[in-house]
């Protein structure tokens, strides 16, 4: 990975054009620290779910987050991931049990500081 320095802030190259990160025209840092963790999370879930033999449809992630006012570099303190899913009625008590194994399986989330709280919840429609 490399970063550039443009007229416009920082860049992510990448071959399919390059990610502006500055909050005013692309995603801040801090955003696409918080879309990793949704990402892996989302992945992971994936996973965990086809595994446990579950028919499933993700039908989005919906992910927010707080940062902590009270520190000069206002770190994140929580994150919260919401994934809205299409699943049977019987399996749905087995999908929601599967929640508690995305973050140790999330190298992401694995690499975050333990004081910033990962919470995952499953909605189903």
């Amino acid at each position: 990975m490399e970063l550039i320095s443009g007229e416009k802030g920082f860049e992510l190259a990448h071959q399919s054009g390059n990610w502006i990160l500055k909050k005013e025209i692309g995603f801040s840092p801090v955003e696409l620290l918080v879309a990793s963790i949704g990402a892996c999370g989302a992945y992971v879930y994936e996973k965990i779910l086809t595994n446990s033999h579950i028919d499933f449809t993700i039908e989005n992630v919906q992910i927010s987050y707080e940062r902590t006012e009270e520190k000069p570099a206002k770190p994140l303190s929580q994150v919260s991931i919401l994934f809205t899913l299409q699943v049977a009625q019987e399996a749905q008590g087995k999908a929601e049990r599967a929640l508690k194994l995305i973050s140790k399986n999330c190298p992401v989330m694995q690499s975050l500081d333990p004081e910033i709280v990962v919470t995952e919840t499953v909605s189903f429609v």
